[in-house]
């Protein structure tokens, strides 16, 4: 038999209070969605939520997988994506470069304890050399390929969110250089090209797609070239300024 997990310490500020002056508000959190491509398959964050004993009420769906979130904090919390981030590093020890607002949830039965209403971020960032660490109110942290993580009985409404976030990912994909997040700053044409197929679950023409990228005007030819067993294969780098282009037309035209 399996034994419990370790209990960990959370801050007080981090549960929900059952004050009666709580009652008055609806709850506001913020979650993100980190996605990566890891092993040739897309993948996504989630935390475990922590066992508090005695907190079965104010900290719910204990033991139960999650998108990484929390509630927002007004004194430390300027803005919506800086109580993103800041739940980000808190509870994975990750900082993203950049995050993209997803949607807003809400509804009366979302969250079990009160009416409650979520802010969405994703983003897509390289998982190579990224150090995940468990911290506030989670036990663990974890990659999941993105097969496997919509299977799975997400705490809160966070399995309806993911598939939004993926629907989203996938036709942004489709029209955008979103993908160039995850390669590093030298690359082929052909890896860039794979990164697009595996986010998009299809294969692409070869020729079709060098045409879109190079006709984009995003990307220099780089001084080196990558060698291999056949010939070698011109590297490239993202043009100064041209991280967020957006294609006159979809893959798909």
């Amino acid at each position: 038999m399996s034994s419990k997990p370790k209990t960990r310490t959370v801050p007080e500020e981090t549960i929900y209070s059952d004050a009666p002056s709580a009652a008055l508000h609806p709850l506001l959190s913020v979650d993100t969605i980190i996605f990566s491509v890891i092993g040739g398959r897309l993948n996504v964050l989630l935390v475990k939520r922590a066992f508090i004993p005695g907190k079965e009420l104010s900290y719910p769906f204990q033991g139960k997988w999650a998108l990484v979130g929390g509630l927002l904090d007004t004194k430390r919390d300027a803005s919506l994506e800086d109580a993103a981030l800041r739940r980000l590093l808190e509870k994975t020890n990750l900082r993203s470069p950049y995050l993209e607002q997803l949607q807003s949830f809400g509804n009366a039965l979302r969250d079990p304890r009160k009416w409650a209403a979520t802010v969405v971020y994703f983003a897509l960032i390289a998982a190579e050399g990224l150090q995940l660490q468990s911290g506030t109110s989670v036990e663990e942290v974890r990659w999941w390929p993105i097969d496997d993580a919509v299977k799975l009985k997400l705490a809160f409404d966070h399995s309806h969110i993911l598939e939004v976030a993926l629907h989203r990912l996938r036709s942004k994909v489709e029209y955008t250089t979103l993908p160039a997040n995850l390669l590093p700053a030298e690359f082929t044409l052909s890896e860039l090209q794979a990164i697009y197929e595996i986010i998009l679950g299809r294969s692409l023409d070869k020729s079709s797609f060098r045409k879109r990228v190079l006709s984009a005007d995003f990307v220099d030819e780089a001084r080196n070239v990558r060698k291999g067993p056949n010939r070698p294969a011109q590297l490239y780098r993202i043009k100064p300024g041209r991280n967020a282009v957006v294609f006159p037309r979809t893959f798909y035209s």
